[in-house]
């Protein structure tokens, strides 16, 4: 089996998170600058086997998009160009970084350590693709 890969895109950074071979266990992979989010795409899917994209779909609380959805559209239109043979799922990712904070605080990470935007990154696109995991 191929992997499944979470992107949490941001406007300075994208938390990235990966599925076991087995799509069994969501883990937390990195944080890639935005501007260098399709190149760092393009390099690990030419090294390991990807077979979807999970993207995170900002929501406001009734539902409708969010204005960070503008930025994410054309990040997704580049996407689909560079890598037409995975497709893309989208994921409500409301809340993600909330629930992120707090599993930080659950897991006793140090404050300075919460601090890190790049950790809550990468642990909100794996609460994208936890819930994806759970729901398919």
């Amino acid at each position: 089996m191929a992997r499944i890969l979470a992107i949490d895109y941001g406007g300075k950074r994208c938390g990235i998170a990966v599925t076991d071979e087995s799509q069994i266990i969501a883990s937390g992979l990195t944080t890639v600058d935005t501007k260098n989010v399709l190149s760092w795409l393009k390099d690990y899917v030419s090294n390991e086997e990807v077979e979807l994209f999970v993207v995170g779909e900002p929501k406001r609380l009734h539902g409708e998009p969010s204005e960070s959805e503008k930025l994410i559209r054309p990040f997704l239109e580049k996407l689909n160009n560079m890598l037409p043979n995975i497709p893309v799922k989208r994921i409500d990712e409301r809340f993600t970084s909330k629930i992120a904070f707090d599993t930080m605080l659950a897991s006793r990470i140090s404050k300075k350590r919460r601090r890190d935007k790049a950790l809550v990154d990468q642990i909100s696109a794996t609460i994208i693709l936890q819930d994806y995991l759970y729901n398919q």
